[in-house]
């Protein structure tokens, strides 16, 4: 495994390398030693079909940071940075995770996150420093057009709570 820094100071890229042989592949996924004092406490994995489009969101008073992996399938990923101080506020970026590439994110506190499937199954397991507040909870709408996102898709498989998130000019305005 290896680890890669971005231009957002704080988000990882981790490569995994699947080891192949008759049965399948065995992927090294995780190691404490690349996020020391880092507590994982809350694992989940999501479901999503080809077109599905989950996000931004993000957990606004009590933070999270997230690491992200593909299971199965392939996902357009994109992370958003909201931390006020930061070089890269407002700015977007994004990856492909798939099961084949064995890449993985670690997203930290403070970034909205969203992706989108692009196969017809797509399994992705989340690692999260933080447990789910609900109340806590927001979102910015995936489309806002001044974010400039490229999602790589046309017809949008999209939940009603993500339809109603804040456009990042109201998010800023209110937070």
């Amino acid at each position: 495994m290896k680890i890669f820094n971005t231009k957002f100071s704080g988000l990882k890229i981790i490569k995994g390398i699947n080891h192949y042989d008759k049965r399948g592949y065995f992927r090294e996924t995780f190691k404490n030693s690349f996020f020391k004092n880092k507590n994982f406490i809350f694992w989940c994995m999501s479901k999503s079909k080809k077109n599905v489009v989950r996000g931004l969101h993000l957990q606004k008073k009590i933070q999270q940071e997230i690491f992200v992996s593909v299971v199965k399938g392939k996902i357009f990923d994109v992370v958003l940075d909201l931390r006020k101080k930061s070089k890269t506020y407002g700015k977007h970026s994004s990856i492909i995770l798939s099961d084949k590439n064995s890449t993985s994110y670690f997203i930290p506190a403070g970034f909205a996150h969203g992706f989108c499937g692009l196969e017809k199954e797509n399994l992705v397991f989340y690692g999260c420093t933080n447990y789910r507040s609900k109340k806590n909870e927001i979102g910015i709408l995936w489309n806002d057009k001044t974010l400039k996102i490229k999602w790589p898709i046309k017809k949008p498989i999209i939940s009603s709570k993500d339809k109603n998130n804040l456009t990042f000019k109201k998010f800023k305005d209110l937070y």
